[in-house]
């Protein structure tokens, strides 16, 4: 075998793991005290401290809310000097919780899109109209980690199966807006994107 037919499938290697490095390496941070994203297809109970975000209500078919609403985001980070973290959170109507809702590829709706601060003691200089500042209080939910597409499509497919552990759990009831987590550039390849969904939850009173 010739050395170039050799050298291809090296070079390929090479080139993919020189770009898996790369992306590590430029990854952003998570806010201060925040877990570990939930590995894929897992799911489990986490608590999340307050922290603060810049968001973005957004109406309208929710499988275009997180594309919508990234642009007034990310210029208001930049015009603020201020770090980009991950994930970035899209907060989803609780209607998408109730199983009529479920499967309509063009449901429209109220969503919040939003930028975490590093910290709670981040705060912007200059806030557009359209940006909101919030203080987020400190929350316990139940969390379905995963790999692949961000769709829309993707979120109200694995919706139902956080939905199948409430029922299994009629300890935890539902406190808040459903949402999902993603944790990845753009550029990262579609099979490897990481990303949750959650569900805000609290142990029901005895």
């Amino acid at each position: 075998m010739k050395l170039e037919k050799l050298l291809l499938p090296l070079g390929i290697i090479g080139l993919v793991a020189l770009g898996f490095f790369a992306y590590s390496s430029i990854a952003a941070p998570l806010p201060v005290g925040f877990p570990s994203p939930t590995a894929e297809g897992e799911i489990e109970v986490k608590q999340y401290p307050a922290y603060r975000a810049a968001t973005v209500r957004y109406s309208g078919e929710l499988s275009q809310a997180a594309n919508s609403s990234f642009n007034p985001l990310y210029r208001h980070i930049s015009s603020n000097d201020i770090s980009m973290t991950a994930p970035v959170e899209t907060r989803y109507p609780a209607s998408t919780l109730e199983v009529g809702e479920i499967g309509s590829g063009d449901q429209q709706g109220e969503a919040y899109v939003s930028f975490l601060y590093r910290n709670t003691e981040v705060y912007p200089e200059q806030v557009s109209q359209n940006i909101q500042v919030e203080d987020i209080e400190p929350m316990t939910v139940v969390s379905l980690g995963l790999k692949g597409s961000y769709s829309y499509s993707s979120y109200q497919q694995n919706i139902k199966r956080l939905q199948n552990w409430l029922a299994q759990h009629p300890e935890y009831q539902v406190v808040g807006l459903p949402r999902r987590f993603f944790y990845d550039a753009p550029f990262v390849p579609e099979a490897l994107k990481r990303s949750e969904i959650q569900i805000p939850i609290r142990l029901q009173d005895n």
